[in-house]
């Protein structure tokens, strides 16, 4: 709910790198998650290539990303932000039965009264995020990469605009 995938997919092109989306490699049939292992290893062969966009924050291959990585950018928006773009984005795949990754679609059920619910993941995590990723950036950019903690939309608007000009990155 972030927009970690949007902003992916909308730099990827400016960048004239491929976009690819975590999610679409995760999510088997019937939300079936890939096995650990198998997802780090076809993450590693993505971030193989020399050049990539992924919009997408799994802890369990966030080691294989960022060690390939030359730039990261954090969306750490404000929860009034997120569950809003979150309750809209869950709502419209709901109503227009959108098919997502391995032809699953979100459900009434599954998004507002299971435990797998995104939105008490969303709150857990943003929690988590703004207590681990600042140290972790802070080694990232002695490692040399190049990172980005964008708080607002109007930075992540501003950001995506200086892709324009790539000397900026």
């Amino acid at each position: 709910g972030s927009g970690k995938s949007t902003l992916a997919r909308l730099a990827a092109p400016q960048l004239g790198i491929p976009y690819h989306e975590l999610d679409a490699v995760f999510w088997g049939p019937n939300w079936t998650p890939m096995p650990r292992d198998a997802f780090r290893e076809a993450v590693a062969r993505i971030v193989a290539d020399e050049a990539w966009a992924i919009g997408a924050n799994y802890t369990v291959v966030r080691e294989v990303i960022w060690s390939r990585a030359q730039a990261v950018v954090w969306l750490d928006l404000p929860l009034t932000v997120v569950l809003p773009r979150l309750l809209r984005r869950t709502l419209s795949r709901i109503v227009t039965r959108e098919v997502l990754w391995a032809d699953n679609r979100e459900t009434w059920r599954d998004a507002f009264f299971s435990r797998e619910s995104l939105f008490p993941y969303a709150m857990k995590q943003q929690a988590r995020f703004r207590r681990e990723l600042p140290d972790a950036l802070a080694k990232l950019t002695d490692q040399g990469v190049t990172t980005w903690r964008l708080r607002s939309v109007r930075e992540v608007v501003a950001w995506l605009a200086t892709l324009a000009d790539p000397s900026h990155i």
